[in-house]
């Protein structure tokens, strides 16, 4: 018995459990569907691929071919269905193959962007890049705000942060104008006032 099948038993033969239950739908799992990457990655990024034997889903290969020819993309799939690989692979392919070029992801949540953060830096390292990626935020010290504005090829904020930026934009005038990607995770939760 599977742990979710020995956890539905335990929840049917318990008392206080099983007269609220009111029906239970197993589904069968389905079969992964990989796709082939119709684009030219990166040599790193592609051997990195390699030696971690990573394969994309369809939906994967689709993203990533329409973001890398600069294609404006909306991703809706379930949790744990490989977005964040599927935007950050593109993303980091631009900041390989442009020195200059930023993008900027935007979190609604912190617990989202610090998880990000680690996601970024472990593709920094795996692929050899220096992109120095960073949150900026309303926690950001006022010291070191210049700094990721100049530095970071990837900063990670929120649209509240954002709206504060915009007024200050001539300070961020070099970013924007080298911006490539910008990243809106769970766009589903924001909406106009």
């Amino acid at each position: 018995m599977s742990k979710i099948g020995a956890i539905l038993s335990l929840l049917k033969n318990n008392k206080e459990f099983k007269k609220r239950i009111i029906h239970i739908e197993q589904l069968e799992a389905q079969t992964a569907t990989y796709g082939t990457l119709k684009v030219r990655l990166s040599d790193r990024i592609n051997n990195y691929l390699s030696k971690k034997k990573i394969r994309f889903y369809k939906h994967q290969c689709e993203v990533i071919a329409k973001a890398v020819k600069g294609r404006n993309v909306i991703v809706t799939t379930p949790t744990a269905s490989g977005k964040t690989l599927a935007f950050n692979v593109p993303v980091c392919n631009k900041l390989i193959q442009d020195n200059k070029a930023k993008a900027l992801y935007l979190y609604p949540t912190k617990a989202l962007s610090n998880d990000q953060l680690k996601v970024v830096k472990e593709m920094e390292k795996a692929f050899g890049m220096r992109i120095s990626p960073a949150i900026y935020d309303g926690d950001t010290p006022a010291g070191v705000r210049s700094k990721i504005r100049e530095n970071s090829r990837i900063i990670i904020s929120n649209p509240y942060e954002l709206h504060q930026i915009l007024p200050w934009h001539y300070k961020w005038e070099s970013f924007l104008n080298q911006l490539q990607y910008v990243i809106i995770d769970e766009a589903h939760q924001y909406r106009g006032a």
